[in-house]
């Protein structure tokens, strides 16, 4: 007596049953992250997700001291890797950081520094990002290296770059602009979009630091 077949309905119930429950957890996955970022009291701090970004460099300061890792600990650090050239995101988002910093009142800002990581080493020499610094009132350090060190750093902060070349022979960054929370440990606590403004970034950083 011939075995029956596995009908092809039955197949197709249990791989889109799989799919669901694939997309469920992916789902679940991305809510945990949306509120540990946002609205745990700590965001991801003790947490598996703060060993997600982060990592050893050593990179040189506008000032041309040595930085590494280890020179961040102590504050709480807000990072973002961009470039002096950058037309836009660059100075729009350490506009409005500078403009976060004023809200949060000076004892709230004391605990509070800005890591700036140029993405463009071949023209962003210290005494470049010094100038460029200066232009915004919150306390920036801006950071440079060689392209393997900066490679690195990106690496670590999981950041995308790459050189675009424009009509004129000259050439843009293309980068990703997240903005990392760095707890006084060193761990990567939370995140900011490059357009979020600053009254949002001063009100999740008082429930940060409280």
């Amino acid at each position: 007596m011939a075995k029956s077949q596995p009908r092809p309905e039955a197949g197709q119930r249990l791989l889109l049953a799989a799919v669901v429950a694939a997309g469920l957890l992916v789902l679940a996955s991305g809510a945990l992250l949306f509120y540990a970022f946002n609205y745990r009291p700590h965001g991801a701090a003790n947490t598996p997700l703060s060993a997600m970004i982060g990592g050893k460099f050593s990179l040189v300061d506008q000032n041309g001291k040595p930085f590494t890792d280890a020179d961040m600990k102590g504050k709480w650090q807000l990072v973002f890797f961009g470039y002096t050239h950058c037309p836009d995101v660059c100075p729009t988002t350490l506009n409005e950081l500078s403009l976060a910093f004023g809200k949060l009142g000076s004892a709230a800002a004391s605990k509070m520094g800005v890591i700036f990581i140029s993405v463009d080493p071949d023209r962003d020499t210290p005494a470049v990002l010094k100038d460029y610094v200066s232009s915004f009132s919150a306390p920036v350090t801006a950071l440079t290296g060689t392209a393997t060190q900066i490679a690195e750093a990106a690496k670590d902060y999981r950041v995308y770059y790459a050189k675009h070349p424009t009509k004129d022979g000259g050439y843009d960054m293309d980068h990703s602009a997240l903005i990392y929370v760095m707890d006084p440990e060193g761990r990567f606590t939370a995140t900011f979009a490059p357009d979020d403004p600053a009254d949002k970034i001063a009100e999740r950083m008082k429930k940060l630091l409280s």
